[in-house]
């Protein structure tokens, strides 16, 4: 028999309150040592999409299913155990260190009236190491720059030892170089770790780099999902994103290049 998928979406429809859906009939699926990124214009879903993987918010349509079990028969500690999330605005507790930022991400795993264990400090030790926080650890969470403290999130829900890490704009407070070094964290965590990801990106790059499935999400339905290589398509992105796209196969490692197409008032240069 089979094993279930680490994550399954089937019809999902979903929104808030009385208002319209925001994403309808969505499914997909995701697997152990896989990356999935969510891609589309702002109000697309994405937001929303991770929202209701969490648990955050009930689906009002479809099911989703953590390992073959339905989230919303699971209890909060439970889902803890399993899905960890690093949101996009990364708000921090005023007065706390950046460690025991990390640390509440044990939190789950901890019985009631007892202190961390020896492991538990391995743990947390290891997250912040991995994720380059180690240098600010001592210093408080709520004084770091927004870089900074992207970093001590991540370290945290990665000290959760999660099953399935959720990324929403994971990388919209860091410079180049440590987008780089968290989605080569995250990749790397999702082979050595049997880790399934699921990322929101609004930098198409980045996804064609480190993510092996892709979501389109267009006005909350999905446009088109598979490899990088098939969804990145000119006709579908400019559909998608009302922007005009060039793809080129990039230099180093041959996936999508996606340079936008600009509108008329941006440089150019003779090629002469």
């Amino acid at each position: 028999m089979n094993e279930p998928s680490l994550l399954e979406l089937t019809s999902v429809t979903a929104g808030y309150g009385g208002a319209t859906d925001v994403v309808r009939d969505v499914s997909l699926r995701v697997e152990a040592r896989q990356m999935v990124a969510l891609v589309g214009a702002n109000g697309a879903g994405k937001s929303t999409l991770l929202r209701v993987i969490s648990g955050v918010l009930r689906a009002r349509v479809g099911a989703v299913r953590l390992q073959g079990r339905p989230i919303d028969r699971l209890s909060p500690r439970e889902v803890a155990r399993q899905i960890a999330v690093v949101p996009q605005e990364t708000s921090t507790p005023f007065g706390v260190t950046s460690r025991e930022v990390v640390e509440l991400g044990r939190t789950p795993h901890m019985r009631l009236l007892r202190g961390a264990t020896r492991r538990d400090r391995e743990i947390v030790d290891w997250a912040l190491e991995i994720t380059g926080a180690r240098d600010f650890e001592r210093r408080f969470a709520d004084e770091l720059s927004g870089g900074e403290r992207q970093r001590v999130v991540l370290a945290r829900a990665l000290a959760q030892e999660p099953r399935l890490l959720l990324l929403d704009e994971p990388t919209a407070n860091l410079d180049l170089r440590y987008q780089v070094a968290a989605l080569e964290v995250v990749r790397q965590m999702a082979r050595d770790e049997d880790l399934g990801v699921v990322a929101a990106l609004h930098d198409l790059q980045l996804a064609a780099l480190y993510c092996d499935h892709v979501v389109l999400l267009q006005d909350g339905r999905v446009a088109r999902q598979g490899t990088p290589e098939q969804v990145f398509t000119e006709v579908g992105l400019r559909e998608a994103f009302h922007q005009a796209v060039a793809l080129a196969a990039h230099p180093t490692h041959g996936v999508p290049l996606v340079a936008v197409v600009p509108n008329g008032q941006a440089r150019k240069l003779d090629r002469a």
